[in-house]
């Protein structure tokens, strides 16, 4: 096997394990508000609401956080591999990833505070921010797979 034949095995292997944590993060990111939203709506200090922090805390420690920083280590590998940071449409992909991760961190920090019994933030609000992950989604691949500029 030749260094070309071995870059270009690994560069395969590096680019599917970043897409398939692409894909649980994602996952993560649409389901930890729709849990948010089921918390809310239970009754505060019921059995229920128990229920409910200790699955978004699960969600958040086996699920999320794991996989994000997964798709942090594997997307900036392949993005020193094929030297994207002098192409364009990189760099909005990498704004909208730095994006997701603040609302990743938002959202781990307002599940601490519905674990609190604090909450803030509307069923109606935290519904439209359930749409955050999509539409970022969404941005995030055409800009791959298209390269507009």
């Amino acid at each position: 096997m030749t260094f070309g034949t071995a870059f270009a095995m690994t560069y395969l292997w590096i680019k599917a394990a970043h897409l398939i944590f692409v894909i649980f993060w994602i996952a993560g990111l649409f389901m930890l508000p729709r849990y948010y939203i089921y918390h809310q709506e239970s009754a505060p200090g019921s059995d229920e609401e128990k229920r409910w922090i200790d699955r978004e805390r699960k969600l958040r420690l086996i699920i999320l956080t794991p996989a994000m920083i997964a798709v942090w280590v594997f997307g900036l590998i392949l993005a020193y591999t094929i030297g994207a940071w002098t192409m364009g449409w990189f760099h909005l992909k990498f704004l909208l990833v730095i994006g997701l991760t603040g609302y990743h961190g938002y959202m781990v920090a307002y599940g601490k505070r519905l674990a609190r019994g604090e909450r803030p933030v509307t069923g109606k609000a935290l519904r439209l921010m359930n749409e955050v992950p999509g539409i970022a989604t969404a941005i995030i691949v055409v800009l791959v797979i298209v390269k507009p500029f």
